[in-house]
């Protein structure tokens, strides 16, 4: 049994203030509460409330089954009463000792009858919940013979409806389902472990003419994938109804303050990807790089040169030279003439 609250805090305050060390079992249990990079499946805690029918006793044990082995179901009923101070109290120490983040409440009464609170937890203190209705319900049991899920397995979620992106808080209750039923997290999937498909519709019901508030409509189905008769290389889904299914409506709601749902959304900077300068992704998935470097002096920087390029230039270096030497021999007989004209005699005979 994990220690309660009072024990971890009174174990980490010792141990902050340099004083004796906590028990080995405290000890353990508070490294593994310890803030991790990576974190694992979360564990949800099934509870019963005040009074609660059999039916919503089969609710839990069904929602037992699907997120098994990641679910807790406590058999007794509990003096909880979620919406009250004293109820989110009881929560708190109930999911902490339990090392739950996640928490569904069922209950009974005649003001709400066939209640389901579902809800979950951050740092160890309420987040959210969210009331809803159960109006129709077939359990697993309803469905005998037909082929269940694997234990374990990930569902695969799907969201039908406008609703679910223009209504708020069904787009909070669409992120609650989605942490609710997840399951571990991975990074890649394979198809043969894919065996279920959970579809959740949002509808608009109206009563009377006047009043309308969505209904969603919860239909969970087995999956098998069979080859493509088309001779298609993807695999075909083939699907059977295998519940639990459940029509149901919103109640009430407990949201968290913009404040503390971003500081809950907050990723750790261990996790993200580091940006590399200078490169982009274009529209075609294509990674482009760009260098920059310094200005290069070309123009008297020498490069190898090939044997023609050298004969060449050889060959251009004697035609100057001859050419230079031509232009002096006709300077220096110009020269010669003139000075015979001037003085009767040339210049040699001197």
């Amino acid at each position: 049994m994990a220690p309660t609250p009072h024990q971890a805090k009174t174990a980490k305050a010792k141990l902050i203030a340099g004083g004796k060390q906590p028990k080995a079992r405290i000890q353990r249990y508070l490294k593994t509460t310890e803030s991790q990079l990576v974190e694992g499946a979360k564990s949800a805690l099934l509870l019963k409330g005040i009074r609660c029918s059999d039916a919503m006793s089969t609710v839990l044990k069904d929602m037992r089954s699907v997120q098994s082995p990641h679910a807790k179901l406590l058999t007794k009923n509990n003096m909880i009463v979620p919406f009250d101070d004293a109820g989110q109290q009881s929560l708190e120490f109930l999911t902490t000792k339990n090392d739950a983040s996640l928490f569904a409440v069922a209950s009974h009464n005649k003001k709400r009858p066939n209640n389901l609170v579902m809800g979950r937890t951050f740092d160890r203190r309420i987040l959210d919940m969210v009331e809803i209705g159960v109006l129709q319900y077939r359990s697993l049991t309803d469905f005998g013979g037909l082929p269940k899920k694997r234990l374990g397995s990930k569902p695969l979620l799907q969201f039908v409806g406008d609703l679910w992106s223009s209504d708020v808080n069904l787009k909070r209750l669409q992120n609650l389902l989605i942490d609710f039923y997840r399951g571990d997290p991975v990074d890649s999937l394979v198809l043969s472990g894919l065996d279920h498909v959970m579809v959740f519709t949002a509808a608009e019901m109206t009563v009377g003419g006047q009043e309308s508030y969505p209904l969603i409509h919860q239909r969970t189905y087995y999956m098998k994938l069979k080859k493509d008769p088309k001779g298609g290389k993807a695999p075909v889904p083939y699907l059977t109804p295998s519940g639990p299914d459940m029509d149901f409506k919103i109640r009430r709601t407990q949201f968290a303050s913009p404040d503390l749902w971003k500081l809950a959304m907050k990723q750790p900077a261990g996790t993200k990807a580091k940006k590399k300068k200078n490169h982009t992704t274009n529209l075609f998935g294509e990674t482009i790089g760009r260098l920059h470097l310094e200005r290069q002096d070309i123009d008297n920087r020498s490069g190898k040169k090939s044997k023609a390029l050298r004969l060449a230039e050889k060959i251009e270096k004697e035609e100057e030279g001859a050419a230079i030497e031509s232009e002096l021999g006709q300077e220096e007989v110009e020269m010669s003439s003139q000075f015979k004209q001037a003085y009767g005699f040339a210049p040699d005979n001197m």
